[in-house]
């Protein structure tokens, strides 16, 4: 979260180009969206239990389960030329890449559009803290199913948006760092993943590899953005200015935990 949020920094000051970057995480971890209140919402102990990571992220949303996914970050002024100004349109554009990520891999996605007004009431007022308990706008669904979540920030001129791309789901473990009102509450989203959530290696017969992954959505990308991506690489001085981010911010009980 240090670095995506250095690399917006960065690019606000026009110190590097737009970016796109591909990661994961190590050791797996749950993060959790600006707003959640994370002693309310999840059971911490079982996070620590688990020995998972725990942030809470510069961008809305609810918790995500960082483990067997790839994650995505695009780092993107405002103002660029093919950037509308619809935060809901921008949200089209940079998850076109990932839409051809998925053909690239085979799978027949599509953007997911609330078209009753149940969905566009559930997408206003999320029923629960779990994020891949219902697509949002112009997230990806293959089979009627979200297949990725994404949350989008917009600080200094410069979008940051990143998510989810699910390789495989464990949904057992997902469920049990989350707190719920009543064994009922539980029980009923157990039973509503199945049909809310798939990953990737669920739908193939040969399962993707992180290498494979992130070589289609690499591709993805480029194709849809009509763009041709170069290797970064960061300084020590970028490093240094990330690793001293993170130990005042993101490692921090006051950001974390914040009421």
């Amino acid at each position: 979260m240090a670095l995506d949020e250095a690399l917006l920094n960065w690019h606000s000051e026009g110190l590097i180009p737009p970016v796109i970057r591909f990661y994961g995480w190590q050791p797996a971890a749950l993060s959790i969206g600006y707003f959640q209140k994370a002693e309310t919402e999840i059971d911490l102990d079982r996070v620590k239990e688990l020995g998972l990571g725990f942030v809470r992220r510069p961008t809305g949303g609810r918790g995500v389960l960082h483990e067997h996914e790839l994650t995505y970050s695009v780092i993107v002024s405002e103002g660029h030329p093919d950037m509308p100004e619809s935060v809901t349109e921008a949200y089209r554009i940079i998850s076109g890449g990932l839409l051809e990520g998925f053909k690239n891999l085979g799978l027949d996605a599509y953007f997911s559009v609330p078209d009753t007004e149940e969905k566009l009431a559930d997408l206003k007022k999320p029923k629960s803290a779990v994020c891949f308990d219902a697509p949002s706008w112009y997230e990806m669904v293959v089979e009627g199913k979200k297949v990725a979540g994404s949350a989008q920030t917009r600080q200094k001129g410069v979008i940051l948006q990143h998510g989810a791309i699910l390789i495989d789901l464990d949904a057992e473990k997902l469920l049990s760092l989350f707190r719920f009102s009543n064994a009922e509450a539980k029980e009923k989203m157990r039973r509503k993943i199945p049909h809310k959530a798939v990953s990737i290696n669920s739908l193939r017969s040969e399962q993707a590899t992180m290498e494979e992954c992130v070589e289609a959505f690499k591709n993805g990308f480029q194709t849809s953005l009509e763009i041709e991506l170069e290797p970064y690489i960061l300084t020590s001085e970028q490093m240094e200015y990330v690793k001293s981010l993170e130990e005042e911010k993101y490692a921090t009980d006051s950001w974390n935990f914040k009421a």
